[in-house]
Protein backbone atom coordinates (compact mmCIF):
# COMPACT_ATOMS: atom_id res chain seq x y z
CA UNK A 1 0.00 0.00 0.00
CA UNK A 2 1.37 3.68 -0.81
CA UNK A 3 2.81 5.33 2.27
CA UNK A 4 2.81 8.90 3.14
CA UNK A 5 5.45 11.38 3.62
CA UNK A 6 5.69 11.04 7.07
CA UNK A 7 5.56 7.16 6.89
CA UNK A 8 8.76 7.21 4.82
CA UNK A 9 10.71 8.66 7.19
CA UNK A 10 11.19 5.72 9.54
CA UNK A 11 12.37 3.60 7.26
CA UNK A 12 14.91 6.40 5.61
CA UNK A 13 16.33 6.53 9.45
CA UNK A 14 17.01 2.80 9.36
CA UNK A 15 18.80 2.54 5.67
CA UNK A 16 20.74 5.73 6.37
CA UNK A 17 22.04 3.93 9.89
CA UNK A 18 22.17 0.60 8.46
CA UNK A 19 24.35 1.63 5.25
CA UNK A 20 26.67 3.76 7.18
CA UNK A 21 27.13 2.31 10.31
CA UNK A 22 26.36 -0.87 10.67
CA UNK A 23 29.34 -1.65 9.50
CA UNK A 24 31.15 1.54 9.30
CA UNK A 25 33.64 1.83 6.18
CA UNK A 26 35.23 4.67 5.82
CA UNK A 27 36.47 4.20 1.79
CA UNK A 28 31.97 3.77 1.92
CA UNK A 29 31.97 7.12 3.32
CA UNK A 30 34.54 9.18 1.09
CA UNK A 31 32.81 7.69 -2.26
CA UNK A 32 29.44 8.64 -0.86
CA UNK A 33 31.17 12.21 -0.17
CA UNK A 34 32.42 12.53 -3.62
CA UNK A 35 28.97 11.26 -5.77
CA UNK A 36 26.97 13.41 -3.43
CA UNK A 37 28.91 16.34 -3.98
CA UNK A 38 29.13 15.88 -7.95
CA UNK A 39 25.12 14.77 -7.65
CA UNK A 40 24.72 18.02 -5.63
CA UNK A 41 22.87 15.78 -3.04
CA UNK A 42 25.16 17.41 -0.86
CA UNK A 43 24.55 20.69 0.89
CA UNK A 44 26.63 23.59 0.67
CA UNK A 45 29.81 23.93 1.96
CA UNK A 46 29.60 27.22 3.07
CA UNK A 47 31.11 29.23 0.08
CA UNK A 48 33.54 31.00 1.63
CA UNK A 49 35.33 34.65 0.37
CA UNK A 50 39.11 35.22 0.60
CA UNK A 51 40.11 38.78 0.13
CA UNK A 52 43.68 39.62 -0.61
CA UNK A 53 45.39 41.52 1.58
CA UNK A 54 45.75 45.27 1.30
CA UNK A 55 49.25 46.15 1.20
CA UNK A 56 50.57 48.93 3.08
CA UNK A 57 51.98 52.81 1.11
CA UNK A 58 55.61 51.94 1.60
CA UNK A 59 56.83 49.84 -1.40
CA UNK A 60 60.32 48.93 -2.82
CA UNK A 61 61.86 51.61 -5.24
CA UNK A 62 61.88 50.74 -9.19
CA UNK A 63 58.93 48.30 -9.23
CA UNK A 64 55.00 48.31 -10.11
CA UNK A 65 53.88 47.96 -6.72
CA UNK A 66 50.35 47.03 -5.44
CA UNK A 67 48.56 50.65 -5.09
CA UNK A 68 50.11 52.17 -8.42
CA UNK A 69 48.69 52.25 -11.98
CA UNK A 70 46.05 49.34 -12.31
CA UNK A 71 46.92 46.23 -14.80
CA UNK A 72 43.60 45.91 -16.17
CA UNK A 73 44.31 50.21 -17.09
CA UNK A 74 47.65 49.11 -18.64
CA UNK A 75 47.13 46.73 -20.68
CA UNK A 76 42.89 47.05 -21.38
CA UNK A 77 43.16 44.56 -24.14
CA UNK A 78 44.51 41.87 -22.06
CA UNK A 79 41.94 42.55 -19.54
CA UNK A 80 38.96 42.22 -21.97
CA UNK A 81 40.79 39.11 -23.34
CA UNK A 82 40.99 37.82 -19.65
CA UNK A 83 36.90 38.19 -19.10
CA UNK A 84 35.98 36.57 -22.40
CA UNK A 85 38.09 33.72 -21.39
CA UNK A 86 36.62 33.43 -18.16
CA UNK A 87 32.89 33.48 -19.29
CA UNK A 88 34.06 30.60 -21.84
CA UNK A 89 35.82 28.64 -19.10
CA UNK A 90 32.69 28.86 -16.67
CA UNK A 91 30.59 27.73 -19.68
CA UNK A 92 32.43 24.83 -20.51
CA UNK A 93 33.40 24.09 -16.39
CA UNK A 94 28.94 24.07 -16.03
CA UNK A 95 28.49 21.84 -19.16
CA UNK A 96 30.69 19.18 -18.09
CA UNK A 97 29.99 19.35 -14.45
CA UNK A 98 26.06 18.99 -15.47
CA UNK A 99 27.58 15.91 -17.69
CA UNK A 100 29.05 14.60 -14.80
CA UNK A 101 26.21 15.46 -12.24
CA UNK A 102 23.79 13.72 -14.72
CA UNK A 103 25.43 10.07 -14.66
CA UNK A 104 26.47 10.71 -10.61
CA UNK A 105 22.47 10.63 -9.97
CA UNK A 106 22.26 7.43 -11.32
CA UNK A 107 24.95 6.45 -9.83
CA UNK A 108 23.57 7.70 -6.13
CA UNK A 109 20.44 5.95 -6.99
CA UNK A 110 22.11 2.47 -7.31
CA UNK A 111 24.17 3.26 -4.50
CA UNK A 112 21.01 3.61 -2.39
CA UNK A 113 19.15 0.49 -3.55
CA UNK A 114 22.31 -1.73 -3.35
CA UNK A 115 23.64 -0.02 -0.46
CA UNK A 116 27.19 -0.19 -2.15
CA UNK A 117 29.05 2.85 -3.83
CA UNK A 118 31.03 1.88 -6.64
CA UNK A 119 32.18 4.76 -9.13
CA UNK A 120 34.05 3.26 -11.93
CA UNK A 121 31.51 0.22 -12.49
CA UNK A 122 28.54 2.94 -11.91
CA UNK A 123 29.61 4.87 -14.20
CA UNK A 124 30.36 2.33 -16.92
CA UNK A 125 26.73 1.01 -16.52
CA UNK A 126 25.54 4.62 -16.31
CA UNK A 127 26.49 6.68 -19.51
CA UNK A 128 23.69 6.53 -21.56
CA UNK A 129 21.12 6.84 -18.85
CA UNK A 130 23.51 10.33 -17.74
CA UNK A 131 23.52 11.60 -21.38
CA UNK A 132 19.79 10.92 -21.44
CA UNK A 133 19.42 13.06 -18.27
CA UNK A 134 21.80 15.54 -19.17
CA UNK A 135 19.82 16.23 -22.14
CA UNK A 136 16.75 16.99 -20.11
CA UNK A 137 19.24 19.23 -17.47
CA UNK A 138 20.64 21.52 -20.32
CA UNK A 139 17.02 22.28 -21.80
CA UNK A 140 15.67 22.46 -18.30
CA UNK A 141 18.90 25.72 -17.15
CA UNK A 142 17.84 27.28 -20.66
CA UNK A 143 14.30 27.45 -19.90
CA UNK A 144 15.18 28.81 -16.39
CA UNK A 145 17.29 31.22 -17.32
CA UNK A 146 15.15 32.43 -20.20
CA UNK A 147 11.83 32.40 -17.87
CA UNK A 148 13.78 34.42 -15.51
CA UNK A 149 15.24 37.18 -18.36
CA UNK A 150 12.09 36.80 -19.47
CA UNK A 151 10.33 37.99 -16.25
CA UNK A 152 12.46 40.69 -15.26
CA UNK A 153 12.23 42.57 -19.28
CA UNK A 154 8.73 42.45 -19.19
CA UNK A 155 8.61 43.99 -15.33
CA UNK A 156 11.14 46.55 -16.77
CA UNK A 157 9.46 47.15 -19.86
CA UNK A 158 5.96 47.71 -18.15
CA UNK A 159 8.25 50.18 -15.68
CA UNK A 160 9.33 52.07 -18.55
CA UNK A 161 6.35 52.11 -20.69
CA UNK A 162 4.67 53.65 -17.38
CA UNK A 163 7.48 56.34 -17.12
CA UNK A 164 8.34 55.06 -13.06
CA UNK A 165 11.92 55.55 -14.00
CA UNK A 166 12.03 59.29 -15.49
CA UNK A 167 11.04 60.66 -12.19
CA UNK A 168 11.34 58.00 -9.70
CA UNK A 169 10.85 60.28 -6.54
CA UNK A 170 7.70 60.97 -7.67
CA UNK A 171 6.57 57.51 -8.27
CA UNK A 172 7.90 56.39 -4.91
CA UNK A 173 4.73 54.38 -4.00
CA UNK A 174 4.16 52.41 -7.84
CA UNK A 175 7.57 51.17 -7.77
CA UNK A 176 7.30 49.74 -4.34
CA UNK A 177 4.34 47.91 -4.99
CA UNK A 178 5.54 46.54 -8.28
CA UNK A 179 8.26 45.84 -6.87
CA UNK A 180 6.57 43.71 -3.66
CA UNK A 181 4.27 42.37 -6.66
CA UNK A 182 7.47 41.38 -9.22
CA UNK A 183 9.33 39.69 -6.25
CA UNK A 184 6.23 37.80 -5.31
CA UNK A 185 5.82 36.39 -8.78
CA UNK A 186 9.98 35.79 -9.27
CA UNK A 187 9.49 33.88 -5.66
CA UNK A 188 6.59 31.80 -7.64
CA UNK A 189 8.50 31.29 -10.70
CA UNK A 190 11.59 29.77 -8.71
CA UNK A 191 9.78 27.83 -7.00
CA UNK A 192 8.01 26.17 -8.92
CA UNK A 193 11.25 25.67 -11.44
CA UNK A 194 12.76 24.13 -7.71
CA UNK A 195 9.57 21.86 -7.61
CA UNK A 196 10.52 20.65 -10.83
CA UNK A 197 13.83 20.03 -10.27
CA UNK A 198 13.15 17.77 -7.48
CA UNK A 199 10.59 15.85 -8.74
CA UNK A 200 13.14 14.99 -11.51
CA UNK A 201 15.45 13.63 -9.01
CA UNK A 202 13.91 12.23 -6.97
CA UNK A 203 10.82 10.46 -8.79
CA UNK A 204 11.88 10.65 -12.96
CA UNK A 205 15.89 9.51 -12.40
CA UNK A 206 14.18 5.67 -10.89
CA UNK A 207 12.06 5.81 -14.08
CA UNK A 208 14.89 6.21 -16.42
CA UNK A 209 16.98 3.61 -14.34
CA UNK A 210 14.69 1.02 -14.42
CA UNK A 211 13.03 1.27 -17.95
CA UNK A 212 15.63 2.71 -19.72
CA UNK A 213 13.51 6.16 -21.01
CA UNK A 214 14.33 9.60 -21.51
CA UNK A 215 13.90 12.33 -19.19
CA UNK A 216 10.30 13.26 -21.09
CA UNK A 217 8.86 9.98 -20.98
CA UNK A 218 9.70 9.78 -17.45
CA UNK A 219 7.85 12.83 -16.79
CA UNK A 220 4.67 11.57 -18.62
CA UNK A 221 4.34 8.36 -16.58
CA UNK A 222 5.22 10.21 -12.91
CA UNK A 223 2.45 13.29 -14.48
CA UNK A 224 -0.19 10.18 -14.32
CA UNK A 225 0.56 9.83 -10.78
CA UNK A 226 1.09 12.97 -9.66
CA UNK A 227 -3.03 13.61 -11.05
CA UNK A 228 -4.26 10.79 -8.91
CA UNK A 229 -2.33 11.56 -5.59
CA UNK A 230 -1.79 15.05 -5.68
CA UNK A 231 -1.87 15.80 -1.63
CA UNK A 232 0.56 12.87 -1.51
CA UNK A 233 3.16 13.90 -3.66
CA UNK A 234 2.81 18.07 -2.20
CA UNK A 235 3.03 16.01 0.88
CA UNK A 236 5.79 14.76 0.23
CA UNK A 237 7.18 18.40 -0.53
CA UNK A 238 5.91 19.86 2.65
CA UNK A 239 7.70 17.53 4.81
CA UNK A 240 11.12 17.34 2.28
CA UNK A 241 11.19 21.17 3.29
CA UNK A 242 11.02 20.76 6.52
CA UNK A 243 13.60 18.19 7.00
CA UNK A 244 15.83 19.89 4.64
CA UNK A 245 15.47 22.70 7.04
CA UNK A 246 16.28 20.72 9.98
CA UNK A 247 19.39 19.00 8.52
CA UNK A 248 20.61 22.23 7.44
CA UNK A 249 21.11 23.63 10.73
CA UNK A 250 22.38 20.73 12.24
CA UNK A 251 24.88 19.82 9.21
CA UNK A 252 25.29 23.83 9.24
CA UNK A 253 26.63 23.71 13.02
CA UNK A 254 28.56 20.66 12.56
CA UNK A 255 30.55 22.85 9.20
CA UNK A 256 30.61 26.01 11.08
CA UNK A 257 32.90 24.40 13.66
CA UNK A 258 35.08 22.50 11.32
CA UNK A 259 35.59 25.28 8.92
CA UNK A 260 36.38 27.70 11.63
CA UNK A 261 39.49 25.14 12.91
CA UNK A 262 40.79 24.66 9.20
CA UNK A 263 40.45 28.57 8.36
CA UNK A 264 42.61 29.69 10.66
CA UNK A 265 45.87 27.87 9.49
CA UNK A 266 44.87 29.04 5.69
CA UNK A 267 44.33 32.19 6.82
CA UNK A 268 47.47 32.20 8.21
CA UNK A 269 49.09 30.42 4.83
CA UNK A 270 47.27 32.88 2.88
CA UNK A 271 48.98 36.35 4.99
CA UNK A 272 52.11 35.13 4.93
CA UNK A 273 52.20 34.61 0.72
CA UNK A 274 50.61 38.04 0.53
CA UNK A 275 53.27 39.49 2.82
CA UNK A 276 55.94 37.08 0.94
CA UNK A 277 55.02 38.68 -2.63
CA UNK A 278 54.79 42.44 -1.23
CA UNK A 279 58.48 41.78 -0.03
CA UNK A 280 59.32 40.32 -2.76
CA UNK A 281 57.89 43.32 -4.70
CA UNK A 282 55.51 41.33 -6.90
CA UNK A 283 52.96 43.00 -8.59
CA UNK A 284 49.33 42.19 -10.24
CA UNK A 285 49.83 40.82 -13.58
CA UNK A 286 48.28 38.01 -15.63
CA UNK A 287 50.30 35.33 -13.90
CA UNK A 288 49.96 36.20 -10.12
CA UNK A 289 45.56 36.89 -10.49
CA UNK A 290 45.75 33.42 -12.19
CA UNK A 291 47.52 31.74 -9.30
CA UNK A 292 45.42 33.54 -6.66
CA UNK A 293 42.32 32.31 -8.39
CA UNK A 294 43.84 28.59 -8.85
CA UNK A 295 44.40 28.98 -5.19
CA UNK A 296 41.18 30.32 -4.38
CA UNK A 297 39.50 27.43 -5.91
CA UNK A 298 42.16 24.78 -4.94
CA UNK A 299 40.91 26.07 -1.10
CA UNK A 300 37.05 26.52 -2.17
CA UNK A 301 36.95 22.97 -3.61
CA UNK A 302 39.00 20.99 0.02
CA UNK A 303 36.28 23.28 1.89
CA UNK A 304 33.50 22.04 -0.24
CA UNK A 305 34.30 18.09 -0.33
CA UNK A 306 34.68 18.79 3.86
CA UNK A 307 31.48 19.60 3.81
CA UNK A 308 30.37 16.96 1.47
CA UNK A 309 31.53 14.99 3.98
CA UNK A 310 29.70 16.14 6.81
CA UNK A 311 26.73 15.72 4.94
CA UNK A 312 27.18 12.68 4.09
CA UNK A 313 24.47 11.24 6.71
CA UNK A 314 21.69 13.34 4.64
CA UNK A 315 23.37 12.46 0.93
CA UNK A 316 22.14 8.82 2.16
CA UNK A 317 18.76 9.80 4.07
CA UNK A 318 16.98 12.22 1.27
CA UNK A 319 17.48 9.70 -1.73
CA UNK A 320 16.36 6.98 0.77
CA UNK A 321 13.46 8.57 1.75
CA UNK A 322 12.58 9.29 -1.51
CA UNK A 323 12.72 5.92 -2.53
CA UNK A 324 11.20 4.36 0.44
CA UNK A 325 7.98 6.71 -0.54
CA UNK A 326 7.99 5.97 -4.51
CA UNK A 327 8.71 2.57 -3.50
CA UNK A 328 4.81 1.36 -2.63
CA UNK A 329 3.90 3.47 -5.62
CA UNK A 330 6.10 1.69 -8.04
CA UNK A 331 6.16 -2.13 -8.41
CA UNK A 332 9.75 -1.99 -10.42
CA UNK A 333 11.31 -0.34 -7.00
CA UNK A 334 9.38 -2.31 -4.80
CA UNK A 335 10.75 -5.35 -6.27
CA UNK A 336 14.68 -3.82 -6.52
CA UNK A 337 14.12 -2.98 -3.12
CA UNK A 338 12.41 -5.14 -1.39
CA UNK A 339 13.02 -8.36 -3.36
CA UNK A 340 10.94 -12.09 -2.66
CA UNK A 341 12.61 -14.17 -0.54
CA UNK A 342 14.24 -17.28 -2.34
CA UNK A 343 12.76 -19.90 -2.56
CA UNK A 344 13.74 -22.09 0.45
CA UNK A 345 15.64 -25.32 -1.03
CA UNK A 346 13.24 -27.70 1.16
CA UNK A 347 15.04 -31.25 0.39
CA UNK A 348 12.93 -33.82 -0.78
CA UNK A 349 12.30 -36.51 1.57
CA UNK A 350 13.46 -39.63 0.55
CA UNK A 351 11.59 -42.45 -0.27
CA UNK A 352 10.52 -44.64 1.98
CA UNK A 353 10.76 -48.28 1.42
CA UNK A 354 8.41 -50.28 0.81
CA UNK A 355 7.35 -53.11 3.75
CA UNK A 356 8.50 -56.34 1.86
CA UNK A 357 5.91 -58.33 0.06
CA UNK A 358 4.66 -61.24 2.47
CA UNK A 359 4.40 -64.87 0.64
CA UNK A 360 1.06 -65.74 0.38
CA UNK A 361 0.43 -68.13 3.02
CA UNK A 362 -0.07 -71.72 1.42
CA UNK A 363 -3.18 -73.31 1.20
CA UNK A 364 -3.33 -76.99 2.74
CA UNK A 365 -4.80 -79.65 0.04
CA UNK A 366 -7.65 -81.73 1.43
Amino acid sequence: MPVSAVDAISPAFQHAKQQLLQPFRFGQWIRLAFVGFLAGEAGSGGGCNFGSGVPSSQHPRGSDHFTGSPWPAQHPELFVGLIILLIVFALGLFVLFTYINSVMRFILFDSIVARECHIRQGWARNRERGSKLFVWQILYSLAFFAAISGFVGIAALIAWRMDWFRNPGENVLQLVLAGCLAFFLLLILIVAFSVVHVMTKDFVVPLMALEDITAMQGWRSLWSWLKREKGSYAGYIGMKIVLAIGAGIVVGIAALIIFLALLIPIGGAGVLAVLAGKAAGLNWTFYTIALVVIAGCSILAVLMFVGSMISVPAIVFFPAYSIYFFAPRYPALAALLWPPPPASAVEPSPPQPEPPLVPPTPVPLL
